[in-house]
């Protein structure tokens, strides 16, 4: 992973395997009681501030492997979008997300079906090769 230019959005700190650990599992373990949530017009937005959160992890997750901490979200996205995963295409969707994660968190925003539908289906294509590769990275 390329860090430059994230110099003022991270913070150097030991590699901390058990914390990776644990970010890993809160991620995944949060992700599926969500997405296996009943999808209605109430729980979409839960749904989708839920598994946005999950995704971030794993780019917060990314970041510790590196010996660094995350200072805000664009950067553990960014983290993300410099994988090289076989559905690399859909990680383009990852600013969207974070617009209405944020609409949704700051503005009252509630989010829809389909997109809560959309980043479950994210999360199924994407985080399997995402944790799979961080998991690597950790032996």
């Amino acid at each position: 992973m390329n860090i430059e230019g994230f110099h003022k959005q991270i913070r150097p700190r030991q590699i901390d395997i058990e914390r990776i650990k644990s970010i890993l599992k809160s991620a995944q373990a949060n992700a599926k009681v969500v997405a296996n949530m009943a999808l209605n017009d109430d729980s979409a937005s839960v749904i989708f501030r839920e598994i946005y959160e999950s995704i971030r992890q794993l780019g917060d997750a990314m970041l510790w492997m590196n010996g660094y901490e995350p200072l805000n979200h664009e950067v553990s996205l960014d983290a993300l979008r410099s994988l090289d995963i076989k559905n690399k295409i859909l990680l383009n969707h990852l600013s969207r997300f974070k617009a209405i994660r944020n609409d949704i968190n700051y503005r009252g925003f509630t989010a829809s079906q389909s997109q809560a539908k959309e980043i479950i289906d994210f999360w199924k294509k994407c985080t399997p090769e995402i944790i799979e590769k961080i998991n690597k990275e950790m032996k």
